[in-house]
């Protein structure tokens, strides 16, 4: 009986250490399922929080490139966005979503990763301050990421971040 509950207890530590997205073969190579929200459930957060949002075409027409749209958002993005703005104390406003129209990828806003920030000088001066330079992006956007691992890209205009996770929420 002892022999048994020594490879019960074997096997549920070897099931949780190679279990995917978790234990030692865990890590952002590979996406993980992530917990999909709708347009209204984001808008709800952000509003809670006071995270603003605007459109050029003022909609939130996923299938328009013009519009600002959540629909499909990830969950831990749109914490994300929360825990960036209690962090921060910044004035923060969302520009870009899930919406067509932005790069594709496995990381890509299309696919809920992503959040676009209009720039301001407070969560320019946060950003720069607080997380770690990392080098130009492929495309020539100099990155920071912060210590949970997201990332910031100083498009020009605007901020791109792509969110691994809520960043500690």
């Amino acid at each position: 009986m002892k022999t048994r509950s020594v490879l019960t207890a074997l096997a549920l530590v070897l099931g949780a250490l190679f279990a995917p997205g978790f234990g030692v073969l865990a890590g952002t190579s590979q996406a993980q399922a992530a917990t999909k929200i709708t347009h209204a459930t984001a808008t709800s957060m952000f509003r809670q929080a006071g995270i603003t949002w605007s459109s050029s075409g003022n909609c939130s027409d996923r299938s328009n490139p013009s519009c600002t749209s959540f629909e499909q958002l990830n969950l831990a993005t749109a914490q994300g966005a929360q825990t960036l703005k209690a962090a921060s104390g910044c004035a923060l406003n969302i520009t870009g979503g899930t919406e067509t129209g932005h790069a594709s990828g496995t990381y890509s806003h299309w696919n809920g990763y992503k959040l676009d920030y209009a720039k301001a000088t407070c969560l320019t001066n946060y950003v720069k301050g607080t997380f770690s330079y990392i080098g130009l992006r492929g495309d020539g956007a100099p990155q920071w990421q912060s210590g949970s691992g997201n990332v910031y890209a100083d498009e020009g205009n605007h901020w791109d971040v792509l969110y691994y996770n809520c960043g500690g929420c």
